[in-house]
């Protein structure tokens, strides 16, 4: 399936940013999320690829959205 959205992720503790732009670079959305806003907003997106910090919490995260389509990418910090 090809994948026309990159979606950036910041992990923290209690609130997540996240950015989606298509792959030329047109900005799409910019959003804070909580974790249990963030699980049910990418369950509504189109599979994408998704970039995030590898963290303590990121290859839970990576699990969940790979479940749902995505194509996550762990990034070095």
């Amino acid at each position: 399936m090809r994948k026309d959205m990159m979606i950036g992720v910041d992990l923290a503790k209690s609130v997540f940013q996240i950015h989606g732009a298509t792959m030329d670079g047109t900005v799409k959305f910019r959003k804070k999320l909580s974790r249990p806003q963030f699980l049910q907003f990418m369950s509504k997106q189109a599979p994408s690829v998704v970039a995030m910090e590898a963290c303590g919490s990121s290859s839970f995260w990576a699990r969940e959205l790979t479940r749902l389509g995505h194509d996550v990418k762990l990034i070095s910090p």
